[in-house]
C-alpha cells in the first residue's frame, strides 16, 4: 500500500457549507481520506509523507450535472454530430475528458451521447485506459418522434415504447435514464416551452429506472411539460427554464432537484448568429433567457434542491467552462458558499453518490482542488487552480 500523504497548513471549504477551516490538515491514503480536521485538533502525527499547503484553499472537486462528452462547443453541434463519423465522435469524447479534469471538474453525468460512446469512454476511465473524471452516463436521450434531441437519441411513442427504449438504455449499461419532456433550443421546429412526452409515457421510464436502483432526469423547460415530469417521479429537472409557483412547490416538496445549466442560453446570445449558430437557436435563447434567470431566483429562494451543471457541449459553452456556472449562480442569488456547494455537496446527491463524493470527510474519495485564493470570497479563483487531485492522485 502507498505510504499515506498528510496536506498541512491550508484554509479548507469542505462542502457542506460550513465555515471555512483555518490552518486544517488532510490524511489521504489507498485513494481516500483518513482524517481531516483541524490540524491543533490532531493529537497524533501518522507516519506520512508530508505536503505544506500553507497559504492556500482546498476545496472538493467540482461534479458538473449536465454534461455531453462528445459534443463540441461549436456553433452548430448538432451538424458536426450528424456530419462526421462515431469514431471522430469518441476521439473528441477523450480529448473533452482532459478539458474538464484539468479545469477542476473530477466528477459529472453525461446527459445524451451518441450510439452508447458515452458508456464506452466511462468505462475506459474506469478501467485506467484514459485519463479523466469518472462519470456517469445516459446512454441515447429517450424522445418522442421528431422531439427534442432526437438527432441522437432514441425516438419512441406511447408508453410501451418508451419502457422498451428505457430498457434498451439499462441493458446497454446506462447509470441514468435521460428523458426529455419538453421541446429545447437545439432542435429546430419544436418549441421549448412545448410539453412532448406525457407523463404516462414518462412514468414508464422511471418504473423501469427504479426496478434496476437507477436514477432518472428528464430536460424540462416549459411550465406543463416541468409538471408532467415531477408527477411522473422523475428525479431531477433539467434547464427548468419556465417554473411558476406550482411547479417549484411540486418541486420542494417531492426532493427533485433543478439543474439549471444557466449559461447554456447565455452563451448563445453573447455570441449569436454572428458567430455562426443557427438563427433559429439565438432567437430561442433570447426569448428564454430572463424567464431562466427569474425561475432559478425564485426556485432558489423558495429551498428547491440545485446541482450544477453547465450542458457543457453546446454552442461556445466549453467543456472546461464549469466556473462561469457558478459565477452565474452567484450573480442571481447564491451567495459564492452556496454556489460551491450546488457545484459538490448538491451535485453529490443529486446523482446518487454522495457516500464517496461531494464533500472532504473521513471515508470519502479523495477528489479535491488547491487553489491560491479562498473561492468562497470570490469565484475567480476558480479560473485558476493551482492543483487538482482526482482519487488521490495529482493530476495537474
Amino acid at each position: 500500500m502507498a505510504k499515506k500523504i498528510m496536506y498541512k497548513g491550508f484554509k479548507l471549504i469542505d462542502g457542506t457549507g460550513s465555515k471555512p477551516i483555518e490552518n486544517a490538515y488532510m490524511i489521504v491514503g489507498d485513494k481516500k481520506i483518513s482524517k481531516v480536521g483541524r490540524f491543533v485538533d490532531l493529537e497524533t502525527v501518522e507516519d506520512c509523507e508530508l505536503v505544506d499547503l500553507t497559504g492556500k484553499t482546498v476545496m472538493p472537486g467540482l461534479i458538473n450535472s449536465h454534461v455531453h462528452i462528445v459534443m463540441e462547443p461549436a456553433a452548430d453541434p448538432n451538424s458536426i454530430l450528424m456530419n462526421e463519423s462515431k469514431y471522430k465522435a469518441a476521439i473528441r469524447g477523450v480529448a473533452n475528458l482532459k478539458k474538464q479534469l484539468y479545469a477542476g471538474t473530477t466528477f459529472f453525468r453525461d446527459m445524451g451521447g451518441l450510439d452508447f460512446i458515452d458508456l464506452e469512454i466511462r468505462d475506459a476511465v474506469k478501467q485506467g485506459l484514459i485519463e479523466g473524471p469518472e462519470f456517469l452516463a445516459s446512454g441515447k436521450v429517450i424522445t418522442m418522434t421528431g422531439g427534442h434531441g432526437w438527432i441522437m437519441g432514441r425516438e419512441a411513442d406511447g408508453p410501451d415504447e418508451i419502457r422498451k427504449a428505457a430498457r434498451e438504455q439499462l441493458k446497454a449499461g446506462a447509470d441514468v435514464i435521460k428523458i426529455m419532456a419538453t421541446g429545447g433550443v437545439m432542435t429546430k421546429g419544436v418549441e421549448p416551452g412545448s410539453p412532448q412526452l406525457s407523463m404516462e409515457e414518462m412514468k414508464a421510464a422511471v418504473e423501469e429506472a427504479g426496478k434496476a436502483g437507477k436514477r432518472t432526469a428528464t430536460h424540462a423547460q416549459g411550465t406543463t411539460g416541468i409538471k408532467n415530469a415531477i408527477r411522473a417521479g422523475l428525479d431531477s429537472i433539467e434547464h427548468g427554464i419556465f417554473l411558476d409557483d406550482e411547479a417549484i412547490q411540486m418541486m420542494v416538496e417531492n426532493g427533485t432537484f433543478l439543474v439549471p445549466t444557466l449559461v447554456a442560453p447565455y452563451f448563445i446570445v453573447k455570441y449569436g448568429e454572428e458567430a455562426g449558430i443557427p438563427k433559429f437557436a439565438v432567437e430561442k435563447s433570447k426569448y428564454v433567457m430572463e424567464y431562466h434567470l427569474d425561475s432559478f431566483r425564485r426556485a432558489h429562494e423558495a429551498g428547491v434542491k440545485i446541482a450544477m451543471g453547465t450542458d457543457s457541449g453546446t454552442p461556445f459553452n466549453k467543456h472546461e467552462g464549469a466556473p462561469y456556472e457558478l459565477k452565474m449562480m452567484a450573480e442571481n442569488g447564491m451567495t459564492a458558499m452556496e454556489a460551491i456547494v450546488a457545484s459538490t455537496k448538491g451535485s453529490a446527491e443529486c446523482l446518487g453518490i454522495e457516500k464517496e463524493y461531494g464533500t472532504l470527510e473521513a471515508g470519502k474519495f479523495a477528489d479535491f482542488l488547491v487553489l491560491d485564493n479562498n473561492p468562497a470570497e470570490d469565484l475567480d479563483a476558480l479560473f485558476d487552480i493551482s492543483q487538482i487531485y482526482k482519487l488521490g492522485k495529482r493530476v495537474k
